[in-house]
């Protein structure tokens, strides 16, 4: 038999030539979807830092909160009332307690400390106590009274850094030259599957992810990381049972229930001008999301088709879209208002493949990206944690 350059699976005798039966199609098992990102979009904009910095501002607060234990003569009737804020008050502005009708006209302020006319307009008086809730409704000027003086909040400056990721491929000469199945450039093939790993972690860093807690800018032996949503919300946090937050349902009393999301949008509704409209939630919490409809539910003999899904929630606070990432922890449920949200590249360092010198017979190069996550207004969002797990 003549030399023909090919190898074939023969045993000493001339057969036809046997080909391998490999699909051309690879299949990926592990999870790379990055759900998150493709609910926030492109950012509207690149950072130029390292450190991305925007402004913040709110309007001068129009309640406060009653510090005081002792009254006298008696909660119905004082007439001198300590706060925390005595700066947020000013003689002439109408208050009203937390949930009665009673409204006081306060005449004076001098430090923390109130001086009222109970009852005022004929309403009836409120039992005060300590930490009552104190609404002011708004402030009746005297008529040919000179101006009040100025008032005004400071701007702040948030921030958060940027991390870079990044992901090594190397290919040799060799692997690059044979012919693989399913596959027409090795090198290409590789720059895809560590973009997809980059952008799988990018997604699980703007949920999970802490900046160090000093050198935040990084330094020749502090690596920069950035500060991801569960890190950046401080107000709205919530505990099924905790701080006078509901308890939820299920044999622990945290279970995810209805009543316990409403309570979480209608409190971050009370903080915040805008609107949630990101439910972001893992798989168990999604399936407990889900069963939330369990009642609702009507079938009649002739279908053949069971639904239990629920991909956006109606609320009284707003339209909200369930968003499903298996990068959330799994006792916890985001509320995002996707508006003040980005997940922006440094300028010119969005994820892009750089090829490097080699010595060798060898492609060399990287894949590598800068972001920061853009998180305004921290006060818009919240988070329900400690919920149970499949039940438990």
């Amino acid at each position: 038999m003549a030399f023909s350059g090919k190898a074939t699976f023969t045993a000493g005798v001339e057969l036809p030539e046997l080909a391998e039966d490999v699909s051309d199609i690879i299949g990926i098992v592990s999870p790379f979807e990055t759900p998150l990102l493709a609910h926030l979009g492109d950012a509207r904009r690149a950072a130029t830092s390292t450190v991305h910095e925007w402004i913040e501002d709110s309007l001068l607060p129009n309640f406060d909160y009653l510090n005081q234990t002792i009254f006298n003569p008696d909660p119905q009737t004082a007439t001198s009332l300590t706060v925390d804020n005595g700066d947020r008050f000013q003689a002439g502005d109408l208050v009203r307690p937390e949930g009665f009708t009673e409204v006081m006209l306060v005449t004076a302020v001098t430090g923390n400390t109130l001086t009222v006319e109970r009852a005022y307009g004929g309403t009836s008086n409120a039992t005060l106590a300590d930490d009552l809730k104190l609404h002011i409704i708004g402030n009746a000027a005297m008529e040919g009274a000179d101006a009040p003086g100025a008032r005004f909040t400071s701007r702040t400056r948030q921030q958060n850094y940027t991390q870079i990721f990044t992901a090594g491929v190397s290919v040799s000469g060799t692997m690059q030259a044979v012919q693989a199945h399913g596959i027409a450039d090795e090198a290409d093939y590789q720059k895809q599957e560590r973009l997809r790993e980059l952008l799988r972690d990018l997604e699980n860093t703007v949920i999970n992810g802490v900046s160090p807690t000093s050198d935040q800018q990084g330094s020749g032996t502090v690596r920069r990381s950035m500060n991801g949503i569960s890190a950046m919300i401080a107000t709205n946090k919530f505990v099924p049972g905790v701080n006078g937050f509901p308890d939820g349902g299920g044999a622990s009393g945290d279970a995810l229930t209805e009543a316990l999301i409403n309570e979480a949008l209608k409190q971050i509704w009370e903080q915040s001008s805008g609107a949630v409209d990101t439910i972001l939630l893992n798989g168990n919490q999604k399936r407990a999301f889900n069963q939330l409809i369990d009642g609702q539910r009507q079938y009649s003999p002739d279908d053949d088709r069971y639904s239990n899904l629920v991909n956006f929630y109606e609320s009284d606070f707003g339209v909200c879209k369930v968003v499903v990432s298996r990068w959330v922890p799994s006792d916890a449920v985001y509320l995002v208002d996707s508006s003040r949200v980005q997940v922006m590249p440094l300028q010119g360092r969005s994820f892009h493949y750089k090829p490097l010198s080699t010595n060798g017979d060898s492609i060399e190069g990287q894949v590598v990206g800068e972001y920061t996550l853009e998180f305004k207004n921290e006060a818009a969002h919240g988070v329900v944690r400690g919920l149970s797990v499949d039940g438990n």
